[in-house]
């Protein structure tokens, strides 16, 4: 089966692209399918997330698994579309280039037959120029509801006489 794809760059003009490939790519061949269809390298580091109908992001699949053999990671390479993209699960973020965090709105548009003749990945659209640099993001803390705000903060610190605290604990 052929997955066709939106990717849409969060930005305020309409920058987009639709890319088909095939069901048994990788969240990797993917990526490297974005990467070109905008004119990146692809060199940099990079993750998709798991995304509900309100773009929330979700479980991370990764490009380099950076975690010394700490954890279990997802691996792009290790992940077929097929398994993470179906007509219930349509959506997920990507974030390239953790440095500039180009963000992009990825959504499975469409599955077709293959056409014979066609090489995939194919990029099939491309609508608007990718800006010089990306758009600030705006990171807000969660309000805190249930905060306790009974601690006192003002606390002198001055005279660490006053606190049990050994100053050679080392």
């Amino acid at each position: 089966m052929i997955y066709k794809y939106r990717i849409v760059l969060d930005v305020l003009d309409d920058v987009i692209r639709d890319i088909e490939i095939r069901d048994t790519s990788t969240l990797e061949d993917l990526h490297n399918s974005i990467a070109q269809a905008f004119g990146f390298d692809g060199t940099e580091m990079a993750s998709f997330y798991k995304s509900d109908e309100e773009w929330n992001q979700g479980e991370e699949y990764l490009l380099f698994d950076m975690s010394d053999g700490k954890g279990n990671v997802n691996m792009m390479n290790e992940t077929s579309l097929d398994s993470v993209f179906s007509r219930k699960d349509t959506k997920m973020i990507y974030v390239y280039d953790f440095f500039n965090m180009w963000t992009f709105y990825v959504e499975l548009a469409d599955i077709t037959e293959p056409e014979d003749g066609q090489d995939y990945p194919n990029l099939m659209f491309a609508q608007g120029q990718l800006p010089e640099s990306p758009p600030e993001k705006q990171f807000e803390a969660e309000k805190l509801d249930d905060f306790d705000d009974d601690t006192d903060d003002d606390i002198e610190f001055e005279n660490l006489d006053d606190f049990d605290f050994d100053e050679n604990w080392n």
